[in-house]
């Protein structure tokens, strides 16, 4: 194969450093990772095969015992050894059972119990990947006699040859997937015949069969034989040795076509690892493997800290936006809700958050939440709800029907002046910023009226609108808290006993690094602060950084065991402010969203070839 070299693009994002004593400020330690098989993948060429099947006294372990057990040891195609016991089941034969498999009471009554053929055959098979066709049957009768008498069950890699087939094999290739069928079909040398030890070794000329028809496809190990599915093209499986060159280390990678355009961006703990699983049958979104069919290259992004991937991977979709990502695509499209800037405000849904002093609400991921939002407010507050401009002294004109319902104090027709209007323009910028009761106390008065006369359906728009409210202005007032921290350093306890640090300005993400084991770790975050890009203050509320971002770098800040290293500013939420209901919020719609159901199925399209 040849290995595809990998580059890092250039896209402003944070910067990450890996500190070290004694070292310039940018200094980076190189972290070499040996290859190893496990990481190659474990091929099949060596490895030894136990084949092994079963004959019982029935189709369940829990009520039926094992009467034979037969395997056959294999290596590179060459048979070993193999292994062949009765087993007394402690009681009669079923009669269907001993004309099926010839089994008789009388054969068996002086073979071994299978608490002493068990622990010979877990013998014979140790160090083996264990095979059989049907293998949850065949191994769950092993595995449940292990447990019933104590016996220590080792961790087998098993490979079922009926399931194999069944990915292999269409129906013109052959009509079914029993033993038997596939015996002939591969031109076996033994025929099946309900006997353990024939039967194992049919199995064995059904496996290497199957092995002739996967290696031309590529199958050479045995993470591949486990991953394999026909609904992988061969074109897509050949596309493998895109993830050769990536590394086993957390990061970002992007797809990308023979045009260099950017397809798909992603994020993981480990590089390598999850971009080969792209190529195998673990991977069952079917845009996805459109997606793979036009791929041409794998660029990966190393990064010293998951949230520095889960940031990268925002930036990046923003930038490029990927059309097989789904989300985060276009941060630009999110709505705010704005009390504008006038004698007489109103609430108007913008774009853009200005430098001009007005209270922003948002952002709203859709138009229709920020407009339940409004209607949560106009609810609480008798603001007008018309768009025309007022000047301070209106003349003429008459009051709307929303003056008439006492939904409006009607300053178009002077029913109130500047400073009477004033008040409730500013009830309305404490709701938003620090107590958000005022529209929740309007709100729930308004659902417990329309419960009390059943309108239930009506109740619940209602309490869906104070939810966005709610919902909204936690997050305007967490994320502002955030974003007014001209600096903020974080450090958490890696699971070595290092350290990972973060540099927060603004509520964006400016420097990212790892301190290793042993190193003085004020020194080491001293570094990564250092070289932490410089972050210009955003207009109020937003942050210097996508919302999204923001939010990920929170939940990160939020989590048990972060340690604040410095803290320029402060961080803090108002103490009746918005995000002590959202549980209340939360609970109330787990409520509703538990009721059992009489159709609780999750129903998935599965692929299998045309059989």
């Amino acid at each position: 194969m040849t290995a595809q070299p990998t580059s890092e693009p250039t896209t402003s994002g944070a910067s990450t450093t890996r500190a070290v004593p004694g070292q310039g400020t940018q200094s980076r330690v190189p972290v070499g990772v040996q290859a190893s098989f496990d990481e190659l993948g474990t091929p099949l060429r060596d490895l030894t095969f136990c084949v092994v099947d079963l004959e019982t006294t029935g189709g369940a372990p829990d009520s039926s015992e094992i009467t034979e057990i037969g395997a056959v040891k294999v290596r590179t195609g060459e048979v070993l050894g193999e292994f062949q016991t009765l087993v007394n089941p402690g009681g009669s034969i079923p009669p269907f059972i001993a004309v099926l498999t010839g089994i008789t009471d009388a054969m068996v009554a002086d073979a071994p119990a299978v608490d002493q053929a068990l622990p010979a055959f877990l013998e014979f098979a140790q160090g083996c990947v264990l095979v059989a066709h049907n293998a949850p049957f065949d191994v769950g009768f092993l595995r449940a006699a292990a447990t019933r008498h104590g016996f220590w069950w080792p961790s087998f890699d098993v490979v079922d040859t009926a399931r194999l087939a069944r990915r292999v094999l269409t129906r013109d290739d052959a009509p079914n997937c029993k033993l038997g069928t596939l015996a002939r079909y591969f031109r076996s040398a033994t025929t099946p015949n309900h006997r353990a030890l024939a039967d194992a070794r049919a199995t064995v000329d059904v496996l290497h069969g199957l092995f002739e028809r996967l290696g031309p496809l590529g199958v050479q190990t045995l993470e591949e034989l486990s991953t394999f599915s026909s609904r992988v093209s061969p074109a897509q499986r050949r596309k493998r040795h895109l993830a050769d060159r990536l590394p086993h280390a957390p990061g970002v990678y992007l797809f990308t076509d023979d045009h260099g355009r950017v397809l798909y961006v992603g994020t993981s703990k480990d590089l390598r690892t999850r971009v080969r699983s792209y190529f195998t049958a673990s991977e069952t979104r079917s845009r996805i493997g459109e997606m793979i069919g036009l791929a041409a290259d794998v660029t990966a992004i190393e990064c010293a800290t998951s949230l520095e991937a889960a940031v990268r991977e925002l930036r990046l979709i923003a930038a490029h936006k990927p059309r097989y990502n789904r989300r985060s695509r276009f941060p630009e499209r999110a709505s705010w809700l704005k009390v504008t800037i006038e004698p007489f405000p109103r609430l108007s849904l913008v774009r853009d958050v200005k430098a001009d002093s007005a209270t922003y609400l948002g952002p709203f991921g859709s138009r229709k939440v920020a407009e339940q939002a409004v209607a949560a407010l106009h609810e609480a507050f008798p603001i007008r709800q018309c768009t025309q401009k007022l000047s301070r002294s209106p003349r003429g004109g008459s009051a709307c029907v929303l003056a008439d319902m006492g939904r409006c104090v009607a300053p178009c027709v002077g029913e109130v002046d500047v400073a009477g209007y004033a008040a409730h323009v500013e009830a309305v910028k404490a709701a938003i910023a620090t107590d958000p009761r005022d529209v929740i106390e309007a709100v729930s008065g308004r659902i417990q009226r329309l419960a009390a006369q059943t309108r239930y359906e009506e109740a619940s728009v209602h309490r869906d609108r104070m939810a966005a409210f709610v919902r909204a202005a936690a997050r305007t007032q967490r994320m502002s808290a955030l974003a007014r921290c001209p600096e903020l350093v974080a450090a958490l306890r890696t699971a070595d006993g290092g350290w990972e640090a973060h540099v927060v300005r603004h509520g964006r993400l400016a420097s990212a690094g790892v301190v290793p084991p042993g190193t003085p770790a004020r020194a080491a975050i001293d570094v990564i602060a250092s070289a932490a890009e410089t972050v210009e203050p955003p207009p109020p509320p937003t942050p210097a950084a996508t919302v999204e971002e923001t939010e990920r770098i929170l939940r990160w800040l939020e989590q048990p065991g972060i340690r604040l290293v410095e803290l320029d500013g402060e961080w803090s939420c108002p103490l009746d402010g918005a995000q002590r209901h959202t549980a209340w919020l939360d609970t109330a719609y787990a409520g509703h969203t538990g009721v059992p159901s009489d159709d609780t199925r999750h129903l998935r399209t599965t692929h299998q070839p045309a059989r």
